[in-house]
């Protein structure tokens, strides 16, 4: 067995050297673990949504959740073995992006410090893009939901965060829900009394969780508003009560985002804006709906913060914009405690993902 290796990987980094696993291009997918790492055997990948849908996009054009015949299936699952036979990991070469998975612990390295134990049930709260992975058969495809059923095995570094499952839910409710796990932390972390509140994409599935970590927070007089992409995930979310209002549009129509913004408001705007859309340019709708020193948070990995810190400055508009940062401390618990506290949420996670 190997010893020495790096608490963050770097150890596994082929090219270029001199970075971090989620930056490099290729990592060494060798699954004989050195002392400090954990092997896991795979059960699921739940793709990060940006990422499997631009992969559905090059491969088919088409959206996820109008993939239906087994041949298109096969198409999308041989280019996510290419990318990980050429990577060494689920880096998604568009997007940049990864997703997480949800596997068994099979091996610990004797210099590995932490609480897991050989058995356990877990799920990787760091992106596939910077863990080691090898997929040796693809078993099944749930397009709709961005999760993918192998056999394979990955390699948990010893700065690698995870969550074990809980036994109080079904493990692919728990692995959706803990995807997302940062969202709804941050919006709890972001929201506060009185505030208005706009979710982007609130009828999606951190968009869902953001919204009632919004509403628990604004308290009676606070405004939360869901901003849906479709009739259908508006009404998802109403069926819920979740918002105290709901509409839906094309997320890439700043102008138009702008002046519902002003209508809800009586001309204020927002206080806090969370943008959970997984396509891109809309970042110049979330900046325009949110008022003077409000607070962008871009939770979607298909924002370009290229676009969103020119376009806050070509518009004159003084916001703070916070990075989608996937972790923050005890996420994992915060959002799973929102699947216990709303029986209707759980029961959609249930009825969706599970």
């Amino acid at each position: 067995m190997k010893t020495g290796g790096s608490p963050y990987g770097t150890h596994r980094v082929i090219s270029p050297k001199g970075v971090l696993p989620q930056p490099a291009d290729v990592i060494d997918n060798d699954m004989e673990i050195w002392d400090n790492e954990v092997l896991i055997d795979v059960k699921t990948l739940n793709i990060d949504s940006a990422s499997f849908t631009e992969i559905v996009r090059r491969v088919l054009n088409k959206k996820p959740a109008e993939v239906e015949t087994q041949e298109e299936m096969d198409a999308i699952g041989a280019k996510m073995m290419e990318i990980v036979k050429n990577a060494g990991k689920h880096k998604n070469p568009w997007t940049g992006s990864g997703g997480m998975l949800l596997g068994t612990v099979e091996e610990i390295g004797p210099a590995y410090k932490g609480d897991l134990k050989v058995g356990d049930k877990i799920a990787t709260l760091v992106s596939l893009s910077l863990t080691p992975l090898r997929i040796d058969k693809i078993l099944a495809m749930r397009p709709a939901i961005d999760q993918v059923d192998i056999e394979g095995k990955a390699i948990l570094f010893q700065s690698g965060i995870y969550g074990k499952i809980p036994e109080d839910m079904p493990e692919k409710t728990a692995l959706s829900a803990l995807d997302v796990a940062g969202a709804p932390a941050q919006a709890a972390k972001l929201c506060q009394l009185n505030q208005k509140v706009l979710v982007i994409g609130g009828g999606g599935k951190s968009g869902l969780l953001c919204l009632y970590e919004a509403m628990k927070r604004v308290g009676p007089d606070g405004l939360v508003v869901c901003a849906a992409g479709s009739q259908k995930s508006e009404d998802r979310a109403r069926a819920l009560g979740l918002a105290h209002e709901y509409f839906h549009m094309d997320a890439t129509d700043a102008v138009g985002m702008y002046e519902k913004a002003m209508e809800l408001t009586n001309g204020e705007l927002f206080d806090v804006v969370i943008n959970c859309v997984s396509i891109e340019s809309t970042e110049m709708g979330s900046i325009l709906a949110c008022k003077d020193n409000g607070t962008v948070y871009f939770f979607s990995m298909a924002t370009s913060f290229t676009r969103a810190a020119l376009g806050a400055e070509g518009v004159g508009k003084d916001v703070n914009m916070i990075i989608g940062n996937g972790y923050t401390k005890n996420h994992a618990d915060v959002t799973l405690q929102v699947l216990r506290e709303h029986e209707g949420l759980r029961k959609l996670f249930e009825e969706m993902y599970a």
